[in-house]
């Protein structure tokens, strides 16, 4: 185990802060802590070496001297850094961070902070242990708007919440069947497989697409979903996981390498109001199915005004709030807009909140604090095992089996919709329907179901083992 050192921060002193991972979400790390008031910028670390060094010229065009590392480990020994951000493949997120709470370092962890949920509960009890200052990086906790309204809705101005919609309508063209690919020249592929199952790379890009496999990413509902789940849940004020889970979907209307649905429903059973959250990966019909054109032709939900498919969508009795893009607006039940949200006062940057916490010694203050993006993700992460454990069937079978349900099975007619212009028929392509799964919140433990359980974690791979006691 790492041992853990820290220094007394004087009231000037900046937060040393290094950089881990930053082909994609990462470059937005190193230009938000070159931009935070009180960060220095003192490292980074990446596998590749052509992404190391595009992060160094980042950081030298930003004014920092920045030392590097491919190897974290060797980044957590040192001294001279105070905390960490991390936006690594899924796979790494929570063990990094529990490294980082071991050596003593606060740590900045991107969405999803765990690829299952046992992980980031391990993760969390780190942060605990070791005293340490620990985000997620659901950055619309920082959002005024959002702040704005949610105070307003829990406030009861819409009367009580009937049913919390999340939609990540994104644009997801097929990544390609070619069945293998190219490690990038210098990248140590072991150590970029870590903790996760060691499986030759049988898909054309290394990069990103790692999401839409399992062993890696957790789909769009981990990606770019989580964080419309946790503006969802923060709405509805549920400080669990739901005691009851199913989904419904598949990847449907291409066949490529990846695993992860790109067309799913999944129903979160709250005692408050359901949870019901959407992925579409295919545009609004088949003529758009084109690269060039497909990401400006995606659905739009009710009440986005066609601004966009990516949001939230809050249903009270007296009307509706929907946040889409960075507009938060309420209705009536007629339709009529009843109030735009501004945001009362600025609020620190995501990142600037970590800094300001980091420095103050008060994870409390941060916006996102690590149970916090723990529970969202884990939303992600039980939807995802009742996709896993579900079977392919009918749609005549489907229908069947929901229709108790009217929310659950609007929100499949509406797919079934979607599919067909897109030129899918559920009648030969058809798509898997996962078991009501029921969960203890208090447990974080499916009720007697051995294969869902298992599920909630994984097998690691030594020397990248999550530990059982952090």
């Amino acid at each position: 185990m790492l041992l853990p050192h820290s220094r007394v921060l004087g009231a000037n002193d900046d937060i040393r802060v290094a950089v881990v991972g930053f082909n994609g979400r990462g470059m937005g790390h190193i230009a938000e802590v070159l931009a935070a008031p009180g960060a220095r910028l003192v490292a980074l670390c990446d596998l590749d070496p052509a992404v190391l060094a595009r992060g160094v010229k980042a950081a030298e065009q930003g004014g920092a001297k920045v030392q590097t590392y491919t190897d974290v480990r060797k980044l957590l020994e040192s001294k001279e850094i105070d905390a960490i951000t991390t936006a690594t493949p899924n796979h790494w997120h929570s063990l990094i961070g529990i490294w980082a709470c071991q050596a003593g370092k606060d740590a900045y962890v991107e969405k999803p902070i765990s690829h299952n949920l046992w992980e980031g509960r391990q993760l969390v009890k780190a942060s605990r242990k070791y005293n340490r200052v620990v985000a997620g990086g659901t950055q619309s906790r920082s959002n005024p708007k959002l702040h704005q309204a949610v105070a307003w809705v829990r406030g009861g101005n819409l009367g009580k919440i009937k049913t919390v919609y999340g939609f990540c309508y994104k644009a997801r063209p097929s990544i390609g069947k070619v069945g293998k690919g190219e490690i990038p020249t210098g990248l140590d592929y072991d150590m970029w497989i870590g903790p996760a199952e060691m499986k030759p790379l049988t898909r054309k890009n290394l990069h990103y697409d790692w999401h839409w496999v399992y062993n890696t990413g957790n789909g769009d509902m981990g990606n770019q979903g989580i964080h419309q789940m946790d503006i969802a849940r923060w709405f509805l004020g549920v400080n669990e996981l739901s005691p009851r889970v199913m989904s419904v979907g598949g990847r449907l209307g291409y066949d490529d390498d990846g695993e992860t649905p790109n067309t799913q429903v999944v129903y979160h059973d709250y005692a408050a109001a359901p949870l019901i959250f959407e992925t579409r990966g295919l545009p609004r019909g088949k003529e758009f199915q084109d690269p060039k054109v497909w990401s400006a032709n995606m659905d739009s939900p009710d009440g986005f005004g066609g601004k966009g498919g990516i949001g939230v969508t809050v249903e009270c009795e007296g009307g509706k709030v929907c946040n889409v893009g960075d507009s938060v607006t309420a209705y009536d039940t007629q339709g009529k807009v009843i109030r735009t949200f501004e945001g009362e006062g600025a609020r620190p940057t995501h990142m600037a909140n970590f800094i300001n916490a980091v420095r103050e010694r008060k994870p409390e203050s941060l916006a996102a604090e690590v149970l916090e993006t723990h529970l969202s993700s884990g939303l992600c992460h039980t939807g995802l095992i009742s996709h896993k454990l579900g079977k392919k069937q009918s749609n005549e079978e489907i229908r069947e089996r929901i229709h108790a349900n009217h929310l659950a099975s609007e929100r499949f007619a509406a797919m079934q919709e979607h599919l067909e212009r897109n030129g899918v028929s559920l009648a030969s392509d058809r798509a898997t329907l996962g078991p009501w799964l029921t969960f203890d919140p208090k447990r974080e433990r499916f009720e007697d179901h051995r294969e869902a359980n298992a599920l909630l974690t994984r097998s690691y791979r030594a020397p990248y083992t999550v530990p059982e006691r952090v």
